[in-house]
């Protein structure tokens, strides 16, 4: 009976001490040290049970190594497999980060790809819509203020701003060409920008020949260039700009005013009119709007 009752204990340890051979084997003499205790002065008894201690000892033996242990035992050990390495699961996690970079990345390209050449094929029809517009498509000839010939072929590759004005104007002329060398010299300060060239033409070639507009553009920008020549060639340059001029009565000094349009023309490095900015555009609205004009332009 003591037997029966020490072999269900056994079988009933905890799983802990059933999956270590060591821990059970320690287990089984605390079991059999018990019922020497409980069975002392039945001799017989005490008999069995030490020998049920042996013949578990015999199946278990002692704790050595796995391969010394029986057959079943080690495949019971074995079907528990070894846990996963940490090191292992840091480079799988990392491979998968990886390729899911790069997967992202891919992405990523092929969509600023996409998005840059309909930005480009945009840019490209719009450039054909301005070859269309009959404005700023002559090729003017005219002395600047130091008496050489130039021509619009001499400021292609640069951006312009281009202005119709002339000397003898009061207040509005003035301003407008404050305004427009604020906008040269703010975007002077970005490196990342080509710069830009100012040009005023005068619709007023009676007074402002070359000796006139060498001391008018002193006041401006540095870079500002002026233009002049006869009736006929300023009248042309205009034209091509749909610029409106016409001269007011003369007083009794001989002085008059000239009625023109008030607009500063924007030109790409190509040639073409591409914005205009009336008088009620400030210095930023102007330099903002030519940086975008900037960003986008294609070259021809």
């Amino acid at each position: 009976m003591l037997g029966a009752r020490l072999l269900r204990c056994a079988l009933m340890a905890p799983v802990n001490l059933q999956t270590s051979p060591s821990s059970f084997h320690s287990y089984i003499q605390k079991v059999c040290l018990s019922s020497k205790t409980l069975t002392s002065g039945r001799h017989g008894t005490l008999q069995k049970s030490s020998g049920l201690h042996r013949s578990l000892s015999h199946v278990y033996g002692t704790y050595q190594h796995p391969s010394s242990l029986p057959l079943l035992t080690q495949r019971f050990f074995s079907s528990q497999g070894p846990k996963p390495s940490t090191k292992t699961a840091k480079i799988k996690l990392a491979t998968r980060l990886v390729v899911t970079l790069l997967f992202g990345a891919g992405l990523m390209g092929t969509w600023w790809y996409v998005h840059s050449e309909k930005q480009h094929k945009l840019q490209r029809q719009r450039i054909e819509q301005l070859k269309q517009v009959a404005l700023g498509q002559g090729n003017f000839s005219l002395l600047d203020h130091r008496g050489q010939r130039r021509t619009k072929r001499d400021f292609a590759g640069s951006w312009v701003l281009l202005y119709f004005g002339f000397t003898h104007c009061p207040d509005i002329c003035p301003d407008e060409l404050d305004k427009m060398s604020a906008v040269v010299a703010a975007l002077d300060k970005d490196p990342g920008l080509p710069p830009v060239q100012p040009l005023f033409i005068t619709v007023d070639p009676e007074r402002d020949d070359v000796a006139a507009l060498a001391k008018y553009v002193k006041d401006f920008h540095p870079r500002l260039i002026g233009l002049t020549g006869t009736a006929e060639e300023v009248k042309r340059a205009g034209q091509d700009y749909r610029v409106y001029a016409s001269p007011g009565p003369k007083d009794d000094d001989g002085d008059y005013i000239v009625d023109h349009t008030i607009l500063i023309y924007l030109v790409n490095p190509d040639g073409l009119f591409l914005d205009y900015y009336n008088r009620m555009k400030n210095e930023a609205q102007i330099s903002e709007s030519i940086r975008n004009h900037m960003k986008v332009h294609v070259k021809l």
